[in-house]
């Protein structure tokens, strides 16, 4: 049995008698039923997909590089360049999902899965190199299939080794210039939502910039008109490489019943096609945050997720899920220490 094949095939749904012993749990504490709100829910969640309550002590993030071959259409505020400049910025703890990593005690993962500018085999850098960059997915398709379920299964390759290491907690993310028009072109390709709905300003580009990336994801639609039943379709006509291997951490999160922090928009993209190759991966999804992107709104709605945060991020990197270890950790220390009426000798509900 192809890896692929085999994760798909694990995925199961939630533990609904773990869940029921969750919620009884959690009404035993010493305040009104459901009184915390969605910190009660996650922790329920948790316990579902688990079949235990909610812990986390290794978590670790997934921060996947990959170019694309879209920027050639100006789709972007930014050179393709600054991809490999800002591996080498998350290698050396620079970047905005290092600092909130450490804040966390989080483990980041940084991987090459295709930068178009060769990086060697810096101290740090996992390398899994699919190709150097997509094809531009307004002329034709990104890759080709065989190419998708690889970058697919070394990305759950990764996720693998982290869960046999330890890792209870996987998070979400990703750095590739161009990558907000592949997810767009993904998401629309998906939920069937129309490009401008699904369509943002990315790196921060004007509203000639916003209009002409509007344009290119409708030519990319056009272009490879992708089979929205067939996930790894999907990702081999409109994808990247840092999308699928995404896929596959969310894939073998799901199959292994390890929690994923779901970040922002594209790892939301990805998100989209694992649910697609198994819609019971939905299960082990906990949305970090909404992106300010306006495509995610469409993505978690799809989802059937409602984000645990809001704050007008849009960066990517796995920042949003390096904040969702400090809600997983709060709902947890809730679970487990906060006493019970019986404990406190306090009167429980009349």
């Amino acid at each position: 049995m192809d890896p692929l094949t085999r994760l798909r095939e694990a995925i199961g749904g939630p533990h609904g008698e773990a869940a029921d012993a969750a919620r009884r749990h959690l009404d035993t504490l010493t305040k009104p039923p459901g009184s915390l709100g969605r910190l009660e829910e996650l922790a329920v969640r948790w316990s579902a997909l688990t079949g235990r309550p909610p812990r986390v002590t290794a978590p670790v993030l997934f921060t996947l590089a990959a170019d694309h071959g879209v920027v050639a259409e100006g789709v972007s505020a930014y050179p393709q360049s600054v991809t490999a400049q800002m591996v080498e910025n998350f290698l050396r703890g620079g970047a905005a999902v290092n600092v909130l990593a450490r804040q966390v005690g989080a483990r980041v993962v940084v991987a090459d899965l295709g930068v178009a500018t060769p990086l060697g085999a810096p101290e740090g850098l996992i390398v899994r190199r699919v190709a150097a960059g997509t094809g531009n997915i307004a002329r034709g398709p990104a890759m080709t299939r065989e190419q998708a379920r690889a970058a697919v299964e070394a990305g759950a390759g990764l996720a693998e080794e982290a869960i046999a290491q330890g890792a209870d907690l996987l998070g979400t993310g990703e750095m590739g210039i161009g990558n907000t028009t592949a997810a767009s072109a993904i998401t629309a390709a998906i939920t069937g939502a129309a490009a401008e709905r699904v369509t943002g300003r990315g790196t921060g580009v004007d509203e000639a910039g916003w209009e002409r990336k509007v344009a290119v994801v409708r030519r990319a639609l056009e272009v490879n008109a992708p089979d929205a039943r067939d996930g790894l379709d999907v990702l081999a006509r409109l994808g990247g490489f840092e999308i699928a291997g995404l896929t596959g951490v969310i894939l073998a999160g799901a199959a292994h019943r390890v929690p994923i922090a779901l970040d922002g928009f594209i790892a939301g993209a990805a998100a989209l096609v694992a649910v697609t190759l198994a819609p019971g991966a939905r299960h082990a999804l906990f949305a970090a945050h909404r992106s300010a992107e306006p495509g995610h709104a469409v993505t978690l709605r799809h989802l059937g997720l409602e984000p645990y945060l809001e704050l007008d991020m849009r960066l990517g990197e796995g920042t949003g899920a390096a904040l969702f270890v400090h809600l997983a950790r709060a709902a947890a220390a809730i679970y487990a220490e906060v006493a019970t009426f019986k404990s406190a000798g306090v009167d429980g509900p009349a």
